[in-house]
Parts: structure tokens; sequence; C-alpha cells
């Protein structure tokens, strides 16, 4: 059976619960991560795909590592693996969780950010894992996520949270934390920055204060002109991406109700959604990753019976792919770099 039920392959599994649920902007979770963290829930169903080759990249000197972030020793911490799931190193070893890695366009630097029990921060380090620089609060932060780079990398749009304004919106700044300026918001707030290829729009999950009110929005690089691509009722998964054409946003719906999560993708305008896996059955869910470099793939976790997947398929939804089974540990945030 594939992702969407409709052929046997091969067995494999995978579970885990939408990014997404919140309850408040800068709601804490115990362990210090804000609550729009996901949360695990257990999964049912036999479910099935064809197994990578154990060898070869999907397009070398082109697609790079998948950083993904999961729990191994108690905390969120980042790894890597190679495009067909060789090669897995775990890069950090903070105190905390690390958490919504990026990968930088030049495929040397990882964004990321880090929940402690009492702070959140946005972290720069190089593609090993060394050279970590934490980045400092704009005035009145207190909470800072979801961090990822501009098209030219000299940049990061990011989440911030004040809470003396109950402000919880969009910011830029440069690789030092310098120059930082507040882009946008939603309703209720806003999460999961992203800037189009060719550094003119910015697209973020913008919540609307109601259970299962999460749409995606588009504005300009400066904030301004806001349009409703996706909407709240979508309750759009907090992890997007941009095809690296520009013409197309990846994205998950039903990312917290009691219903399968599908993985789809939307035109820049906001028109033409198409449904790229067609999941059913609530037990199964399938949460968007991002797009390879090259644009031929798209990543994303596969769940079912407490155990997780990570898959590739093409941008129309056709040869859905394991890249590798996680038994143990789910592998969340994930993001696919470029070769070095």
């Amino acid at each position: 059976m594939r992702l969407d039920g409709t052929h046997v392959q091969q067995v494999t599994h995978s579970a885990y619960r939408g990014l997404g649920k919140r309850v408040g902007p800068g709601v804490m979770t115990k362990g210090g991560a804000m609550l729009r963290k996901l949360t695990t829930a257990s999964a049912a169903v036999l479910a099935v795909l064809v197994l990578a080759p154990a060898a070869s990249a999907t397009a070398p000197g082109h697609n790079g590592r998948i950083v993904f972030a999961s729990i191994r020793t108690g905390s969120y911490q980042l790894s890597t693996i190679g495009p067909s799931g060789g090669g897995l190193r775990q890069l950090t070893h903070v105190a905390g969780d690390a958490v919504n890695p990026d990968w930088s366009p030049n495929g040397r630097l990882i964004v990321f950010e880090l929940d402690t029990a009492d702070d959140a921060r946005v972290v720069v380090m190089r593609g090993d894992g060394s050279h970590m620089r934490t980045l400092p609060h704009p005035p009145g932060g207190a909470f800072d996520g979801q961090p990822s780079f501009t098209p030219g990398g000299g940049r990061i749009v990011f989440e911030s949270y004040n809470p003396d304004l109950n402000d919880d919106a969009i910011w830029i700044e440069n690789l030092r934390g310098r120059h930082q300026h507040r882009l946008a918001t939603g309703p209720a707030g806003a999460t999961d920055p992203n800037v189009s290829p060719d550094g003119h729009w910015l697209t973020f999950v913008a919540f609307d204060g109601n259970d299962f009110g999460q749409g995606l929005i588009r504005t300009t690089i400066h904030g301004t002109d806001p349009k409703l691509l996706l909407p709240y009722s979508t309750d759009v998964a907090i992890k997007h991406d941009w095809a690296p054409d520009g013409r197309r946003i990846g994205f998950s719906d039903d990312a917290d109700r009691p219903a399968s999560a599908n993985v789809g993708t939307v035109a820049a305008d906001g028109t033409d959604v198409r449904s790229l896996t067609h999941l059913g059955d609530p037990e199964l869910r399938a949460l968007f990753g991002g797009y390879s470099p090259d644009g031929r793939w798209i990543v994303y976790r596969f769940e079912h019976h407490g155990r997780y997947t990570l898959v590739r398929m093409h941008p129309d939804g056709s040869d859905k792919t394991a890249i590798r089974r996680f038994p143990a540990f789910p592998p969340r945030y994930i993001d696919w770099g470029p070769a070095r």
C-alpha cells in the first residue's frame, strides 16, 4: 500500500502529531519549548513504500544532507543523514532543545531555535555543529525561534514574542543579530517564516485565535501587502517551504485536528491547491518537511503505529520512497540542505 493507501510494495512505518498546536504566543511546554512544538500521537494501520537505494544520492552535486531534530537523550538534538538515508550524524549536544533547523543557501551554516526552561533563542552554527553563536533578542523579545535564511544567506527571518506587549511577530536580522526589524504578524500571532527564492515574498503561518485556526499568509519582504494564501480553516502545520523555482509552496493540512494530515502544495499566488498524499485514516499522518535543493523531491515524515519513516516523493506526489525508518525516535523539523 502506498502512503495514500492505494498500492502495496513493502512495509514501513511512521508516526507523529502535526506541527502547530498552540494555546497562545510564547506559552512554554515542560522542558522549555514553546507550545507550538510537535506532540506525538499513536498511529495505526500498516503502510508501505519502496525503500530507497542504500548507496546513491538523489542528484550528486546538488542535494546534500537532511537535517532534523529528534529526542534521543532526553532532549531534542539536531542530526543529519544523507539523501539515501545513510551516514546518520548527531550535530548538537546542547542543554535544552535544539529544534527548527534551516540550512543556509551555500550549505555551510545551520540556524536553529534553542529552547530552555525560561528562554528561546536563535543560534547559528556551522554545518558540522561547530562554532555556535547565539543571537540577541530584539528589544523586548523573550522567546525567539523558527528561524530561516533569506535566499542570499546574509539575513535571517524569525519569530519573536514580546511578553510585555503580547506581540508575536516575524522579524528579520543579519547573521550577527544586528539590524533587527519587525516585519509582520497575523490576527493572533505568527510563526514559521520563509522567504521566496527571488527574495521578494515573505510567507508565514498565521493564527486567527480559534482552535485549529492556522493559515498561510504572504507579504512582501518588507511585511506589506498581506494576502491569505491558505485559509485559517486549513489548520496549516508549522512547517512549509518554497519550491526552488519559486512557483509553489509545500505544506501540510489538519496539523492538530483528529484527522489525517496530508502533504500538499499551493501556487505562490494562493491558487491551484494540490494534495500529494491522500490519507483518510486519522491514525495515519504525512507531515511536510521541505523541498530538495534541486527541486526534484519533497521530503516528509510519515507516521504509523508509533513508528516513523522519512520519505521522499516527487513534487507531483509520485514515486514515494522511504529514505530511512526510525523505529525508536521520530525525525522532526526537517530541512534538506545543498551539497557543498
